[in-house]
């Protein structure tokens, strides 16, 4: 009796074995994303690095674990600015909005929607937009 359940019992655990794998194999795993919104993470804040005036800053990301990306927008409103500071890791600024004056090593220049700013560990810079109107970038960095 024994000898004839061995082989039913094998083909019955085959069977079951290739359905859960089948049944795995044909629902392939949902997408993995995350949807953040500017009015989700929107938060009045005061210019970084000492900058000073009321900014908007939007941290995109923030609470994901194991994601190294910071990805942050933020509106400049008049008055203030991203102080100078120095840079220890690549950042890139995007200008989306506004029209503003940066100051890269000791050189100022204009920037404007478009324009795409990479900082290079060492160098040092600020922001500020121009006279009344607010200048909104986006900035992006690993995070250590």
């Amino acid at each position: 009796m024994k000898n004839k359940l061995l082989p039913l019992l094998c083909l019955t655990f085959f069977i079951l074995t290739v359905a859960v794998l089948s049944a795995n194999a044909q629902t392939p795993e949902p997408s993995k994303f995350i949807l953040e919104r500017d009015a989700q993470v929107a938060q009045e804040q005061v210019g970084p690095h000492g900058g000073g005036g009321k900014t908007i800053g939007y941290s995109f990301f923030e609470g994901v674990k194991d994601y190294k990306t910071a990805f942050k927008k933020r509106t400049l409103k008049p008055g203030s600015s991203i102080g100078y500071h120095l840079q220890k890791e690549d950042e890139v600024y995007y200008i989306i909005s506004g029209y503003g004056k940066m100051t890269m090593n000791g050189e100022t220049f204009t920037v404007k929607p478009g324009d795409a700013i990479l900082t290079r560990p060492g160098s040092s810079h600020s922001l500020t937009p121009e006279s009344s109107n607010e200048l909104t970038l986006i900035i992006v960095y690993q995070k250590k």
